[in-house]
């Protein structure tokens, strides 16, 4: 995977790519290695602030990857910062504009209510957030067009299933998770009309046990193939696969395992911090609304778009891989136009 997305991270700086995350008390500080914690004069700083701590979630891992990798690569001083609880999240960001870091970026709807409080009370510090718009003046906000990836991990689903029947274990019915699921159901009715799609919510990002138990629900009904899209939670329902044997999807990184996890919809948040922080170390950096998919290699589905170390399980197979390639390149070249939950009335 470290291959993959060493591979990524060119593709996306050719096109100039950015980013921003978001945790709390715990924090990771390179200051020591540039220089000492308390920051090299000629030194930019940059804080990452998360709005949850990191712990197995691979969203926030990537972008903490992304950071550490640009410091080496771009000789600034970094530090992430991760939130124990929501009601840390507005002081850890008070906490680095207080620290004075040149630059502060964060991530995700959790961060957006502190983010519009912050960011006007200090019109002079540079922010980023990733996944999603946050539109002041001192913001740069980065997207992803993930119901591209969705629509191909949907395609995939279509053409697998031996049952007509898959189902997607979704963390909450918040908007950013019907561009994931609007994706995926015009990805599976694209090629298969008959297809019936299960969709149930966990209630959270972090609920492995009820992700579980929905993905058995959803097997039982007939579903061969079950799309994780509950972060964390995906852990359930890959448990829930191995023991009933069906096949499911993972998110954001590459997890996929060769008897029942066969695919992974991927998404490059490693990538985007390590832009964000290249364009403000070398004075390029613009507060702008920035938007990535399958075309700058921000997005994509394991074998189809990028390479895998997991072997290609039959379930899937090289037929359905050659045909999602195309579908991808349709979808690239603006043939196949997936819709974005986030821009219907």
């Amino acid at each position: 995977m470290k291959k993959t997305w060493s591979i990524l991270l060119t593709l996306v700086l050719s096109v100039g790519l950015l980013a921003g995350c978001g945790n709390d008390d715990k924090f990771t500080d390179s200051g020591a290695a540039n220089g000492g914690s308390e920051g090299s004069q000629d030194k930019k700083r940059i804080a990452l602030v998360l709005p949850e701590k990191i712990g197995v979630n691979p969203f926030f891992a990537l972008m903490d990857e992304g950071l550490q990798k640009a410091a080496a690569d771009f000789n600034v001083e970094v530090k992430t910062i991760e939130s124990t609880d929501p009601a840390s999240i507005e002081q850890n960001l008070r906490t680095a504009v207080a620290e004075k870091y040149d630059l502060i970026i964060t991530s995700t709807f959790q961060m957006e209510d502190a983010l519009k409080k912050v960011a006007p009370e200090n019109p002079d510090v540079p922010f980023a957030i990733i996944d999603t718009v946050v539109d002041l003046p001192n913001v740069r906000s980065v997207g992803f067009r993930e119901h591209e990836a969705a629509y191909l991990l949907g395609a995939a689903a279509g053409l697998a299933t031996k049952t007509n029947k898959v189902g997607n274990v979704v963390a909450n019915d918040i908007p950013i998770m019907h561009k994931y699921m609007t994706g995926f159901e015009e990805g599976a009715k694209s090629v298969n009309p008959n297809i019936e799609i299960f969709v149930n919510f966990v209630g959270g990002f972090d609920d492995p046990a009820k992700a579980k138990e929905l993905a058995l629900l959803q097997n039982s009904k007939g579903a061969d193939f079950v799309a994780g899209m509950s972060a964390v939670g995906d852990l359930g329902v890959f448990e829930a696969a191995k023991e009933k044997g069906f096949f499911t999807s993972g998110q954001d990184t590459d997890n996929t395992e060769p008897e029942h996890v066969v695919l992974a919809q991927l998404k490059g948040t490693d990538a985007v911090v390590y832009e964000t922080v290249k364009d403000f170390a070398e004075g390029n950096y613009t507060f702008d609304i920035r938007d990535y998919g399958l075309k700058e290699g921000a997005v994509g589905l394991t074998y189809v778009t990028h390479e895998s170390k997991t072997p290609l399980n039959p379930f899937i197979g090289q037929d359905i891989v050659d045909q999602l390639k195309v579908i991808s390149d349709d979808i690239i070249a603006g043939k196949i136009k997936v819709t974005n939950a986030l821009e219907q009335n």
